[in-house]
């Protein structure tokens, strides 16, 4: 399998996308629990918090952070968590990239588990909420996890069948997730879906691992403001999607797996 070259000297094999728009009272955590973990993984890291158009003080957030990871701040003037990931995933370089979200919702315990799967080759990895070793605490308002349900249920077809597209924890061959972002053109919440439909007809295989995950009070997300328009971007996709994956698109996933980092380099 063909593999990308090892990044230079001091860059990140390892960069992390965190949308932001008005986190200035959650990201302060958010940024600490990230650079914990990321410091005691084995290789050299990256965050970049995209600022989603914010009116808060998220970017003031970003430009005092001094911690032990390095944190860059980049501006996406275009609303949408779908146009803030895309931004962020088309400014990396790193050989692993993915994205998590400002909360932390997602216990980061779980990035060990997903560099591991990305250096020995898988694609995409993604926290699921419905893996049957998960473990989840809170999920919600009971009208919010039908809605839930029936989303997935409407989509599982389109990205290899894993039942949980929306945890917001997913990780990619860089060559891979910038391909599939410069193709998406979904700005909101179902952005996920389509970024996952682009790495499955590119030949990727989507391997989905168990989290830990806590609901956090303060999301901007409402099933009241947001269901017509995710089923509007749904259908949109459905109607775009590819039945099956070429084999030229396959040969273009075997071509964009990075080589993985040297053991031990930070």
């Amino acid at each position: 399998m063909g593999r990308s070259p090892r990044p230079a000297d001091g860059a990140p094999q390892l960069e992390i996308v965190v949308p932001a728009y008005n986190e200035e009272r959650r990201l302060p955590r958010g940024l600490a629990l990230l650079e914990e973990r990321l410091a005691s993984l084995p290789v050299a890291a990256e965050v970049i918090v995209v600022d989603n158009a914010s009116t808060d003080g998220t970017a003031e957030v970003v430009r005092r952070w001094d911690g032990t990871v390095p944190v860059r701040l980049l501006h996406c003037a275009e609303r949408g968590k779908g146009a803030a990931v895309r931004a962020g995933l088309l400014a990396t370089t790193a050989p692993y990239v993915g994205f998590c979200d400002a909360d932390m919702a997602t216990e980061l315990s779980a990035l060990q588990t997903a560099l591991k799967l990305l250096d020995e080759g898988r694609p995409v990895v993604v926290g699921s909420r419905r893996h049957p070793d998960s473990v989840v605490e809170g999920y919600g308002k009971p009208l919010r996890r039908i809605g839930a349900l029936v989303f997935n249920l409407m989509i599982r077809d389109l990205v290899g069948g894993i039942a949980d597209t929306q945890c917001g924890f997913k990780f990619f061959a860089g060559p891979l997730a910038r391909q599939a972002a410069a193709d998406l053109q979904t700005t909101g919440f179902s952005f996920d879906v389509e970024l996952l439909l682009h790495c499955v007809r590119r030949g990727a295989s989507i391997t989905d691992i168990p989290v830990v995950w806590h609901d956090v009070p303060g999301t901007t997300f409402s099933l009241r403001r947001h269901a017509v328009g995710c089923l509007r971007d749904l259908l949109r996709i459905r109607r775009t999607a590819s039945p099956r994956p070429d084999a030229a698109s396959s040969s273009a996933v075997a071509l964009a797996m990075p080589e993985p980092p040297a053991p031990g380099t930070r």
